[in-house]
């Protein structure tokens, strides 16, 4: 459900647990959050306010962010006003997604000090405004002029609460007055402020209700009522819903309900929610970068195989210049359009087309030119065929990496990897610009005892270490396993290497060896296929020539296994 007033009433009255806890701490990590760290009762508590358009909340958590090492002008505010203070208040405005902080304490001359924090949870139009006792802006996280808004939010001028269209629930006091004014349980989100779309659909679902009529609409109404009522009695609780997305909604609980349970479940909710989209939007992101070099590498491919067939003709240009430089004695000297000769290859009559603006001697002597010009360029585009193959190959690889990342660490050096590939050098270095993207520096050395994180499987008393992108691919198979190590790839398909560790004179039977190949099967592009070629060989026989991309190796003295691939245990 979206973080409506019913929630933010429930929150707030948690919340109001922590009355006459001290700001001993304020942080800003980013331009749409503000953190306050409390002290109440020999512990540490941490108060969460977001403002981002999408996930917009206030709560306690547990997921601190990191701090920057110089505070924005806000944060900095907030210090100066809010420390040391303790909490007076906390409460909400009706069913206003509106919570206000209400600070009060003494200054060095022990004179009383208020101050109050009025968080606005609007959606795009979300702030968090500091007030002095006098209801006189100090400062804002956001600056609000009148052609933006009905109403300027600037520092030095007279706060004043956002207005409504909708009525207040919280003033229908009975039946009658509700059936007055709800003819559906659409025109409910419609009619009353602080009521959500998804709270009434979800509610609905979860009371079996599917007609509106005056028992239904009774029932609703009660229901609701009782909701709300318990928002100040802590005996709340939230539901998960996983279809058709991930969400939320508030029903009421039975059994007292732990302090601050609403207010940590929203931490978690929202802490796997937005690690799952920056996950997306990282992976998204490098996925454009790839996808568009993959683009024009299909394109400049595509001109490569023109060229080559344009040069399959370079012989018959040379047949050409041959044929007419043999028969120049008996071909008079003058300009044709064509000409008409005997083929002493094949021994019978061919007609050359000719340049009329030229002799056919000089037509002999363009043809031969031609004939070496196409010859030198097929040597050329030949080797661009190769090496635009190759990237192409490379780049599917760092798809299916992509593809198969479960975590941002795993995206990161993804990213790390193709930063230091020239080809995508330039995309790299503009979306680090855009996205300010923060990339851990590499953990592969030269050293076998770094510490590094491949997947590890046990199979019955022996190790098989999968690598999870290209970079560690090549780190596992020419820096880590040793010479008598396995080594394991699927043959000609994008896949993880692996190595199998042995120690003096272990030889795997051979259902170790089809254990291992089905592993490596299912860390592969062919993981949903049913016959996969497995190709393993001692890891002394697995060399990376010069200039490869990473990932990429040849081998030799090699076996092939044929497998199902299976999903390790």
């Amino acid at each position: 459900m979206a973080y409506d007033g019913i929630v933010t009433k429930a929150i707030a009255s948690e919340l109001q647990g922590l009355v006459g806890a001290k700001i001993d701490k304020i942080f800003q990590p980013d331009k749409n959050t503000i953190l306050l760290g409390l002290y109440f009762k020999n512990s540490h508590y941490l108060l969460n306010i977001g403002t981002d358009a999408r996930n917009y909340r206030i709560h306690l958590t547990t997921h601190p962010k990191p701090n920057p090492k110089v505070a924005p002008n806000f944060c900095m505010v907030l210090r100066k006003h809010l420390l040391g203070l303790p909490i007076k208040n906390i409460t909400t405005n009706h069913l206003e997604r509106l919570v206000i902080i209400d600070f009060e304490g003494f200054d060095e001359v022990d004179d009383i000090l208020s101050k109050r924090l009025v968080i606005e949870l609007m959606g795009k139009h979300c702030n968090i405004i500091l007030l002095d006792d006098q209801n006189v802006i100090i400062d804002s996280l956001r600056h609000i002029h009148n052609e933006d808004s009905t109403r300027d939010v600037v520092p030095h001028i007279k706060y004043v609460y956002p207005t409504t269209h909708k009525d207040n629930f919280l003033d229908c006091l009975s039946f009658e007055e509700w059936k007055e004014k709800v003819s559906s349980f659409s025109s409910i989100y419609n009619v009353f402020n602080g009521i959500s779309k998804s709270f009434v659909e979800a509610s609905l679902q979860y009371l079996n209700i599917e007609t509106f009529d005056e028992n239904t609409s009774k029932f609703f109404f009660c229901y609701l009522k009782n909701i709300i009522s318990k928002t100040d009695s802590n005996t709340l609780t939230f539901m998960c819903i996983h279809q058709p997305k991930e969400d939320y909604f508030l029903i009421e609980e039975k059994e007292a309900s732990s302090p601050f349970s609403l207010n940590f479940f929203l931490d978690d909710f929202y802490h796997k929610k937005e690690a799952s989209e920056e996950f997306k939007s990282y992976r998204n992101s490098l996925l454009k970068i790839i996808l568009e070099r993959l683009k024009k590498d299909q394109k400049r491919l595509l001109h490569i195989d023109e060229k080559l067939e344009e040069c399959k003709d370079k012989e018959k240009y040379q047949l050409y210049g041959e044929l007419i430089t043999a028969n120049l004695y008996q071909i008079k000297n003058e300009n044709l359009s064509e000409i008409t000769l005997d083929n002493y290859y094949t021994m019978q009559k061919i007609t050359i087309p000719l340049d009329c603006k030229y002799s056919p001697a000089v037509n002999a002597k363009l043809f031969f030119k031609k004939y070496h010009k196409l010859k030198n360029a097929f040597e050329i585009v030949q080797l661009q065929k190769q090496e635009t193959l190759q990237e192409l190959s490379y780049m599917e690889s760092i798809i299916y990496e992509l593809e198969n990342c479960s975590t941002i660490e795993e995206i990161s050096e993804i990213f790390e990897e193709i930063s230091e590939n020239v080809i995508f050098k330039e995309k790299v270095e503009q979306s680090q610009k855009e996205k300010k993207a923060k990339v851990k520096k590499s953990t592969l050395t030269k050293n076998k005892n770094v510490s590094f994180n491949p997947l590890k499987y046990t199979i019955n008393e022996y190790t098989l270490l999968v690598g999870r992108n290209n970079k560690e691919n090549d780190y596992l198979t020419l820096k880590y396993a040793n010479k008598e190590d396995l080594w394991f790839h699927t043959k000609e398909i994008h896949g993880s290497h692996a190595i199998l560790k042995l120690t003096q004179n272990q030889i795997p039977n051979h259902k170790i060896l089809m254990q291992c190949a089905e592993i490596v099967a299912f860390h592969s592009k062919a993981r949903n296929s049913s016959n996969v070629p497995v190709d393993f060989c001692e890891a002394r026989f697995v060399k990376k020539p010069n200039g490869a991309k990473p990932g990429m190796v040849i081998y030799r003295n090699h076996q092939t296994l044929y497998v199902t691939p299976k999903k390790p245990s």
